[in-house]
């Protein structure tokens, strides 16, 4: 139930919005779901990301052959060759190697298929870190006015540093694990989402139904959650899609630095790193994870576009 207070705010919110409600019915959530369908960039790129997903997700079963299974006798097979491999076990058969071998004779498919999974496992993981964290550092520096200084100074403060240079430091001075990766990336991208919400925040805050229910004595926490995060929820999925897309290449680039996740876990930024030295006679070790890559990253930047599209009223009503 909605108290007097409550209704109070959704009254002067309906004024100011016209005949938009502070808290949207199904019917507007419909229309709104239709429209993000109907976006041809959200049908693509999320066709394309749902795909990549199932492929890390099917990836024991896809993956032929172990991804970190040797075999010299293999090494530096073209793509399409056939010829007989040698497991960890010591048994021998033939095998069909679709993207060739590596130099230690490494399925080069299997490599890029198990790297798929960490990869995005990265990206997606940052991605909500980051949000998550960015979310709450900007709600308090864009509503609390005393804390908006001190925090927004801080923010700066890592903004400043390159972001690359940042998860290379950290990563030096931790131990190189999947779990040190996602918080080396993710804590650089904190202040951008911060800056963001800090933003949405300063602008809801001023407006009627905020001050109406300010002014009411509604507890804090029921105006940040009914009245101001409510507006930041579709700012925040659009900037985590691009969020993604940076924290999938900056693991690719930690990794073919060597200061990543160790050599033997297949990423694709392994995967290039180990096949740069003979790029000019085998190009399809650095080829193949290079196109899984930037098909990745492309598949969610056009996601994103698509949501912003969708998702900003401004945008709407420019194309309306």
């Amino acid at each position: 139930m909605i108290d007097d207070h409550d209704s109070m705010a959704l009254a002067a919110s309906s004024v100011s919005f016209g005949h938009v409600d502070a808290v949207p019915g199904t019917r507007s959530r419909t229309s709104l779901w239709r429209r993000v369908v109907r976006n041809w960039s959200v049908r693509l790129g999320g066709s394309v990301l749902v795909l990549l997903i199932l492929v890390a997700v099917a990836a024991p079963w896809l993956g032929t052959i172990d991804p970190t299974a040797m075999d010299p006798s293999s090494a530096n097979l073209l793509p399409g060759a056939t010829a007989e491999f040698s497991d960890l076990s010591g048994a021998t058969f033939q095998h069909f190697f679709l993207m060739g071998t590596d130099s230690l004779g490494r399925d080069t498919w299997s490599r890029v298929v198990y790297g798929a999974r960490v990869s995005l496992s990265v990206g997606i993981s940052v991605a909500f870190l980051a949000l998550a964290c960015g979310a709450l550092v900007g709600v308090a520096a864009g509503y609390f006015r005393r804390l908006d200084n001190l925090i927004m100074r801080a923010m700066d403060s890592l903004m400043a540093i390159p972001s690359i240079l940042f998860a290379i430091t950290l990563m030096a001075l931790w131990r190189p694990t999947l779990v040190t990766v996602i918080v080396a990336i993710t804590i650089p991208e904190i202040p951008r989402v911060a800056r963001l919400v800090r933003s949405i925040v300063l602008t809801i805050r001023e407006e009627p139904y905020v001050e109406a229910a300010i002014s009411l004595a509604s507890p804090t926490g029921k105006i940040l959650w009914r009245h101001i995060m409510p507006n930041a929820i579709a700012p925040l999925i659009v900037q985590g899609t691009y969020v993604c897309a940076s924290a999938i290449l900056v693991e690719a680039i930690l990794s073919f630095l060597g200061v990543g996740l160790p050599p033997d876990i297949p990423t694709w930024g392994n995967v290039m790193a180990d096949g740069r030295m003979q790029f000019n006679q085998f190009p399809q070790t650095v080829l193949f994870p290079g196109i899984f890559l930037a098909l990745t990253v492309l598949a969610v930047n056009i996601l994103g576009d698509g949501l912003r599209d969708t998702l900003d009223p401004k945008f709407n009503k420019r194309g309306g």
